[in-house]
């Protein structure tokens, strides 16, 4: 059986060639690759990743796996998946779960898919809190709190809670069971970031998780400078409009936003 939901196998050349271009590009990634690749120092780690599916990514999760990890994998967005990249992971043999465009009730399926080890994630690789919550939700629905998935405030939320009641009535105990072989989870967003902090508040975080996005390296790289590039690149791509001139407006004054 194929243990992938993608949009075209036929995609996978193209994009192993991408991701070739992309490691010389990564550096930081291939020197770990070299340097600890013999030793293999994630065996026994089973992650299951929610992130956008692009060709850097590919990188990260071949990086991952060339150390000794497990990986399972979908995209932390409906719209974000390079299919090209999922393509050439997939055709690798790592389980990934990740279609441009897909339906929400996609996306919670996939979320759920990436927890499907056969002794279950010990981690979670996680942006915007998605699978973290996915997980404590459900425990904490399994443990007698199922008023928490009573009244979705958002059509995200339906889908969000059907996924839980369909794992639940499927596999009762699964969500506690998962939660209980978690060792951690790292965070790469403000957003999830936030949710994580909330859960501290409230006693309801069982695991310890690491916040990737107040690195010096995210907060003041990535966060002033990446983001910078990619905005502006990728509305000229999208518009194919000159941007020189133009009045604009950023919504929101974080570190991305100023």
């Amino acid at each position: 059986m194929m243990d992938y939901r993608i949009k075209d196998i036929g995609l996978a050349d193209f994009g192993r060639m991408e991701i070739e271009i992309a490691e010389t590009e990564m550096p930081g990634l291939m020197a770990l690759r070299e340097e600890y690749g013999s030793a293999q120092p994630l065996t026994g780690a089973r992650i299951a990743g929610s992130l956008h599916m692009t060709i850097q990514t590919a990188v990260l999760i071949e990086t991952l796996t060339a150390l000794g990890a497990e990986v399972r994998w979908a995209s932390c967005n409906i719209f974000s998946t390079q299919d090209h990249a999922a393509a050439a992971i997939a055709k690798a043999g790592i389980p990934v779960f990740a279609v441009k465009g897909e339906t929400l009730e996609e996306y919670w399926d996939y979320a759920d898919r990436i927890f499907q080890f056969e002794d279950g994630a010990n981690l979670i690789l996680d942006d915007g809190g998605d699978a973290t919550m996915y997980i404590l939700v459900g425990s904490r629905v399994e443990s007698g709190e199922t008023a928490l998935i009573e009244n979705p405030q958002s059509e995200e939320e339906e889908y969000f809670f059907a996924q839980i009641r369909k794992r639940l009535a499927s596999d009762p105990g699964w969500f506690t069971a998962q939660r209980d072989k978690i060792r951690g989870v790292s965070e790469e967003t403000t957003t999830g970031v936030h949710r994580l902090y909330q859960l501290v508040e409230k006693g309801l975080l069982p695991f310890p998780a690491i916040n990737v996005n107040d690195s010096v390296t995210k907060s003041k790289f990535d966060n002033k400078y990446g983001c910078k590039e990619s905005l502006v690149d990728g509305i000229r791509r999208a518009t194919d409009v000159m941007m020189a001139g133009k009045v604009a407006v950023v919504c929101g004054y974080g570190d991305v936003g100023k």
